[in-house]
């Protein structure tokens, strides 16, 4: 009688075991990594993104009508983990793709993991040209504008500045070398006659900010960019205030006029600097307003970048995979090149010549109202108009 019944247990439990292998296969997993214990200020909004987004295209009907499942991942800001983290996605998850990470180096951790496991990855944050360009490989995409994009972008309201001494601060690791390198190329291109008269690296995260902008004052700069971001920015500032180094200097700064950190600054905002970021408030246009709109009643709250790049991470790996008809990574390859989609800013591509997409970037100026920092005087750059030409692409990025 007993083993009748293990006979019948055994057969009920590997029919179960084939049902839910059935409704597992009628799911699409993507697999995403982020730095959300070492950054919620912008990781926590992300996730908030991509998690409506989820939800969105699940209330649709899914994927070709399976089911989209995120399986989310925590790097810790260590990109040996974020490449542990990819292996057990692809090699215990199944997932069909990677997405997301934050910091440079740990984008391209992951995408060198791709390129050697043969797995699409779309970065959603990383910006150093090097992801799309000197180390770019065929299985790797990037959502965000790149540091040259947005360098190009504040170098054309930087180049008309009188200021000819030009002082640089940014964090010591791949992000902010990158910045700091083509910043400084574009702007001597198109103002061959400014000097660039110190350089402050801080570790990141790590800043002693009283130090860094002694130094720099005892430079003597007509100008300064800023490179530095989240808490480190927060310190920089309130050094910076406290010293006047700020005062009759003009402050070029890249992610500066992202809510989630010009918030933090509160009432010690310094005004009149040229920053890219997310005037949330102040952005009219029908894609934008559905958008915020989705966001709000999700979250009783208001969307900073992140969510805006979480959002359209998911939404654009659900648009790749829904064209190839197929999680096979060649077959997202050839659908994602020179694909063209909707996002809150408007229609974006991403390019077959680099995988670099080309949403843009807000670039406008920092001020205070009512006890808190804003961007005001802003203005939308579409990132398709501020790249370089297709031949020097050519150069910079390896052949396949």
């Amino acid at each position: 009688m007993r083993a009748r019944n293990y006979i019948v247990g055994a057969a009920f439990a590997l029919l179960a075991g084939g049902m839910a292998h059935s409704a597992l296969a009628q799911d699409i997993k993507i697999g995403e990594i982020n730095s959300y214990s070492l950054l919620p200020a912008f990781t926590e909004p992300y996730r908030k993104g991509w998690q409506l987004a989820v939800e969105e295209i699940n209330a649709a009907g899914g994927i070709n009508g399976k089911k989209l499942v995120v399986i989310s991942k925590d790097d810790g800001g260590k990109p040996a983990d974020a490449q542990t983290a990819a292996n057990e996605l692809v090699s215990s998850e199944g997932v069909a793709m990677l997405t997301g990470t934050f910091l440079s180096n740990i984008g391209l951790a992951v995408s060198d993991f791709a390129n050697q496991k043969k797995v699409f990855f779309l970065a959603a944050e990383p910006l150093t040209d090097a992801v799309t360009w000197s180390k770019g490989n065929k299985y790797t995409f990037r959502l965000r504008p790149s540091n040259y994009m947005q360098a190009a972008m504040l170098v054309e309201a930087a180049a008309k500045l009188p200021a000819k001494r030009w002082a640089t601060i940014a964090p010591n690791y791949e992000y902010g070398q990158s910045a700091v390198a083509v910043f400084k190329k574009l702007m001597s291109e198109k103002r061959p006659d400014i000097q660039w008269v110190d350089e402050q690296w801080p570790p990141q995260g790590k800043i002693d900010a009283g130090p860094v902008v002694q130094a720099v004052a005892a430079a003597n700069p007509e100008a300064i960019l800023n490179v530095t971001f989240g808490a480190d920015l927060v310190k920089l500032v309130r050094e910076g205030n406290t010293r006047g180094l700020f005062k009759g200097r003009e402050v070029v700064s890249f992610l500066t006029g992202e809510p989630e950190y010009l918030d933090p600054l509160k009432d010690e905002t310094p005004e009149g600097w040229i920053v890219t970021g997310y005037p949330w408030y102040s952005i009219k246009t029908p894609e934008h307003d559905a958008f915020l709109k989705a966001y709000q009643a999700k979250y009783n709250d208001y969307p900073r970048l992140g969510s805006i790049v979480g959002y359209q991470t998911i939404k654009a790996a659900a648009a790749i995979l829904a064209k190839a008809g197929s999680t096979d990574p060649e077959k997202l390859i050839t659908a994602a090149e020179g694909l063209s989609m909707p996002s809150p800013f408007g229609e974006i591509t991403f390019r077959k010549i680099d995988h670099q997409s080309t949403l843009g970037a807000f670039v406008g100026k920092t001020a205070l109202k009512d006890g808190k920092g804003v961007m005001v005087d802003s203005s939308y750059k579409k990132g398709s108009d501020y790249l370089p030409s297709d031949a020097e692409v050519e150069k910079l990025r390896p052949k396949d």
